[in-house]
């Protein structure tokens, strides 16, 4: 870059590198997306396509960032979780959170028309994007059962108060107040002695959220003479709060 008596101006910018030997999570989340949820007429009280473009937006930020290790999503958020010891924009926090809110919320708009082929934004969605730093390996697992935790929560209480309205006939207000100080237990009484549902019996990606991880699998030669281990970023729908995903996937807390 060409030297100019201007270029003091650059000594106003601050330094956000992040702290070395931490794992580093950008969570991204939608802006005002009650809102926007309701004026493109997502379905209550879950949207399947909604849910899928999220996890497809979420996919192309993590091809783009071969050191995202991990991400996790529910509703409007996603969290990527870079490896530790990641130098990816020498580890510059604005940089970080910026690039991948910008993919993701580009992405989301790019492959809307898959997931909403009879429609059309009305007007452009907004994610914003922030940046944590988490020292230890319990750190990350803890922050991640948080938001699975957060996903539970969340879905229990819009799948009874769905219910009532949708089934029940009862008014927003009128759902609100019959759910105030209920309990888990409250809400999944209501749900089966009233509406014959079994919440455990809904689909895991409502109650627990989506994993996207790297997965080495089989995939077909291009003559169809037999299959080569390939890496590809896979979804799962498991608790991530226990020790069982974390004994299978190991490699994941470990530094490359």
């Amino acid at each position: 870059m060409a030297k100019s008596k201007f270029e003091y101006v650059r000594l106003f910018e601050t330094e956000d590198r992040c702290l070395p030997n931490s794992w580093i999570v950008v969570r991204v989340d939608g802006k005002g997306f009650h809102k926007f949820s309701t004026e493109h007429d997502y379905e209550k009280p879950n949207d399947m396509r909604a849910l899928s473009l999220m996890n497809k937006a979420a996919t192309s930020v993590m091809e783009e960032f071969k050191d995202i290790c991990l991400a996790y999503g529910q509703s409007d958020e996603y969290s990527f979780v870079f490896r530790k010891e990641t130098q990816v924009y020498s580890r510059r926090s604005a940089k970080l959170s910026t690039n991948v809110c910008s993919l993701f919320t580009s992405a989301f708009v790019y492959y809307w028309s898959e997931h909403f082929p009879s429609s059309k934004p009305l007007y452009p969605p907004v994610f914003d994007g922030r940046t944590v730093l988490y020292p230890s390996n319990q750190n990350i697992r803890d922050y991640l059962s948080w938001r699975q935790a957060d996903c539970h929560i969340n879905n229990l209480y819009n799948t009874t108060f769905w219910a009532l309205i949708l089934k029940a006939g009862l008014t927003p207000g009128e759902a609100e107040q019959k759910l105030k100080g209920t309990l888990s237990g409250d809400k999944n009484e209501i749900l089966f002695s009233q509406f014959s549902i079994n919440y455990n019996k809904e689909p895991e990606m409502l109650r627990k959220g989506t994993i996207l991880v790297r997965r080495k699998v089989p995939v077909v030669l291009p003559d169809g003479s037999g299959t080569r281990e390939k890496s590809q970023i896979v979804q799962l729908h498991t608790d991530v709060i226990g020790d069982e995903f974390w004994n299978e996937n190991n490699h994941l807390l470990t530094i490359s």
